[in-house]
């Protein structure tokens, strides 16, 4: 009983240490330098969603990032953003991506989104959005799975995630949901087909940073 005792101790002040090391950086003076706008993709756009929808961090020293989340926005881009710009919403993803394959990034991907509903799950993922509704198929459009692709084939890089249904996927997956995105239209093969490809091509050249609009 008392070496299972001390067990027990030694795993909480295991684990203790590991929050103490993921929290540090948050003294004052101590997080990593951040510009209002920046972004990680090069092709989006940017506008912050709310401080109440996301928590800051510092990954991935403090989160390993090896997951990515695929969602469907069950309603329009400009309803998506204005959500996740609503401190009363509780949720955000890092990108959203149109119709028209236009990227609107919303949250740094160091930071944790609140969009699998598992806390475990968003530390370790990026979200990705995609407007329209999981019954209608025509709106996956040729320009979302291209623009889509482009952007989950960078967070590949920068992570070293591989493009496999191991390491993507479907909101509906994540343990604890109730959400059924992407759903049944949602072409899986098509891509990830797309994703290997952007990845077997060569790395686009760095674009400077954008400012925000507006």
């Amino acid at each position: 009983m008392l070496f299972g005792g001390l067990g027990v101790l030694a795993v909480a002040a295991l684990a203790g240490r590991e929050e103490i090391g993921r929290a540090w950086w948050l003294l004052p003076g101590v997080s990593k330098p951040r510009k209002e706008g920046e972004l990680d993709h090069a092709g989006a756009s940017w506008t912050a969603a709310s401080p109440a929808n996301w928590r800051m961090a510092d990954r991935p020293d403090d989160y390993r990032v090896d997951r990515i989340v695929v969602h469907v926005t069950q309603g329009s881009f400009a309803s998506s953003v204005d959500a996740f710009k609503n401190p009363f919403h509780k949720a955000s993803a890092h990108y959203i991506v149109r119709k028209d394959g236009h990227v609107e990034q919303m949250v740094r991907e160091l930071d944790v989104a609140f969009h699998s509903g598992n806390r475990a799950m968003n530390e370790r993922s990026i979200g990705i959005e995609h407007e329209g509704f999981v019954d209608r198929p025509q709106d996956f459009t040729d320009a979302m799975y291209a623009a889509s692709a482009r952007l989950a084939a960078d967070v590949c890089r920068r992570y070293g995630i591989p493009a496999d249904r191991g390491h993507f996927l479907a909101h509906s997956e994540i343990p604890g949901t109730d959400h059924t995105d992407p759903g049944p239209h949602w072409d899986w093969d098509r891509y990830l087909g797309l994703v290997r490809a952007e990845l077997a091509a060569p790395a686009p050249a760095p674009k400077p940073t954008q400012s925000p609009a507006g």
